[in-house]
């Protein structure tokens, strides 16, 4: 427990920050209807909607019980005793944001602001992208956080390798996605998998190669990664 120890006040203000759409929904209570939409597709037009009661207390719920969630398996991973801070503070601030955002979009939407939904998201993916391929070289091994493969956890090299080319990739797909806020959306969706899809394969594609040149060269015996393994 010494991550949580160590982090219970940011813990407590953060989970504070979650919850604070419930009051702006109880301050607004008879001004929200009944039914309240919750998601929209990428034309910008609502497909889903809950009631009030979920919208208001349901959805920062369920995110405060995902922050803790992320918290505390962060928590018992001992690795992170010595992590990067700000490794550790994006465990913290995601969450929140999340929360904030999707509230400030649920009410703006409800009392007739002329938003697009679409690009404010393809807005937060981007830079929420930008700040985590940042963050990535930073990152130092465990087994919570950071790109998570057989070769990057069984070997340090590869994972400061990976996470330094992976991180570049990030930072790149972060723009992309701000860049598709200007596309149309027939395209957006479809441009939005094929970055999504080669954030995670390019990375992959290149520890495995770096790995295998790893062998090749001799800095890493094929014998005992296999006994390592075991």
């Amino acid at each position: 427990m010494y991550f949580i120890k160590n982090n219970l006040k940011k813990l407590i203000i953060s989970s504070m920050i979650i919850l604070c759409p419930i009051i702006v929904g109880l301050i607004l209570w008879n001004k929200i209807p009944d039914a309240v939409p919750i998601h929209w597709n990428f034309e910008g037009e609502v497909d889903n909607y809950a009631n009030k009661a979920f919208a208001v207390f349901g959805l920062p719920a369920f995110l405060l019980f995902v922050h803790w969630l992320c918290a505390f398996f962060t928590c018992f991973d001992k690795k992170n005793k010595t992590q990067h801070p700000k490794a550790i503070n994006l465990v913290f601030w995601i969450c929140p944001v999340i929360s904030l955002f999707v509230a400030a979009i649920e009410y703006l939407f409800i009392f007739g602001f002329n938003i697009s939904v679409p690009s404010l998201s393809f807005s937060l993916l981007g830079i929420t992208f930008i700040v985590i391929g940042n963050l990535l070289p930073k990152i130092k091994p465990n087994k919570t956080l950071g790109i998570k493969l057989p070769w990057t956890v069984k070997n340090e090299e590869n994972w400061f390798a990976t996470h330094r080319f992976g991180g570049k990739i990030w930072v790149i797909g972060g723009f992309l996605f701000l860049i598709m806020i200007f596309v149309p959306s027939q395209i957006a969706i479809w441009l939005m998998l094929a970055i999504t899809a080669a954030m995670v394969l390019i990375p992959t594609v290149y520890s495995y190669i770096y790995y295998k040149n790893q062998i090749k060269n001799g800095s890493l015996d094929q014998k005992d990664d296999i006994e390592n393994r075991n």
